[in-house]
C-alpha cells in the first residue's frame, strides 16, 4: 500500500480537525494528544519506544478494530495513540488473529525503521463547534 494511500485512510479514520498525527511507512499513526514542537520528532520518540513488539510483553498484545468509515481494520497496541491500519487485502486469512499478527508485526517494523512518511499538524485548525 503506498503513501498516499494510508494518508487518506487515515485523513478519513481521523477526521477531528483537532487531531494531529503522524503516519509511518508501514500504516502506523501516532494521534498526538498533546503536540509539541517537532510533530515528526514527538511521534517518532513515541513510536520507538511503543512500536517494537515483544511476544509476551505488553508490547506484542493486540486488538483489532472492524472499521465502518473504510476498508480494512486498525490494529491496537499497547499505547492507546499508536494505531496500525491493515488493508482488506493484506492478509490472506481475515480472521481477528491473522489480521492482529500482521498488524503488529507492521507496527514493529515502522518502530524499529522509524520512516516518517505524512504529517497532519492541525494544531491551527479553527474551531467552528
Amino acid at each position: 500500500m503506498n503513501a498516499e494511500m494510508l494518508i487518506d485512510v487515515w485523513q478519513q479514520l481521523l477526521a477531528d480537525p483537532r487531531k494531529s498525527w503522524v503516519l509511518f511507512e508501514h500504516g502506523t499513526c501516532v494521534v498526538l494528544t498533546a503536540p509539541d514542537g517537532d510533530l515528526a520528532e514527538q511521534a517518532t520518540s513515541i513510536l520507538a519506544e511503543f512500536g517494537p513488539a515483544h511476544a509476551g510483553s505488553a508490547a506484542g498484545d493486540f486488538g483489532v478494530i472492524d472499521l465502518e468509515d473504510a476498508e480494512g481494520w486498525v490494529v491496537t497496541g499497547h499505547h492507546n495513540d499508536v494505531l496500525t491500519y491493515v488493508g482488506p487485502d493484506e492478509p490472506h486469512d481475515p480472521s481477528q488473529i491473522a489480521v492482529g499478527l500482521h498488524g503488529r508485526s507492521k507496527r514493529h517494523r515502522d518502530g524499529t525503521e522509524l520512516h516518517v512518511v505524512h504529517v497532519e499538524d492541525r494544531r491551527g485548525a479553527v474551531n467552528l463547534g
